[in-house]
């Protein structure tokens, strides 16, 4: 039994890893998003690139982003027509828990969760 739960433990985390994408983050204004809710600045948000945002198919999927050693959960609440298809837009507040506003763009690694 404990070498199966080594396998599977093992076989999880490959999963994660094996869907964990890196792109560019970078912050805009939030307002209606295009999964048809009103978001403020101060939420924990993201667009996804066209691509990933698959017509809808992950409104209100949450993702983990990480970069230099901090990481936040936000809500996929939009589309990013502009961004490359693993790279996301973040409200301002979720981009400043990882980096100052001034920073601009910011090489990030994301997961679904």
């Amino acid at each position: 039994m404990i070498f199966n739960k080594k396998i599977l433990t093992a076989c999880f985390t490959f999963a994660e890893v094996a869907h964990a994408f890196t792109g560019d983050a970078t912050y805009y204004y939030t307002g209606l998003g295009n999964c048809g809710a009103y978001s403020k600045d101060t939420d924990f948000i993201v667009a996804l690139s066209t691509a990933e945002y698959n017509g809808g198919a992950h409104c209100y999927q949450h993702i983990k982003v990480s970069y230099q050693g901090k990481t936040i959960d936000a809500t996929v609440v939009d589309s990013c027509p502009g961004c490359s298809q693993y790279s996301i837009d973040l409200s301002p507040s979720a981009f400043e828990a990882l980096a100052p506003l001034d920073a601009g763009r910011i090489q990030v690694d994301w997961h679904y969760v």
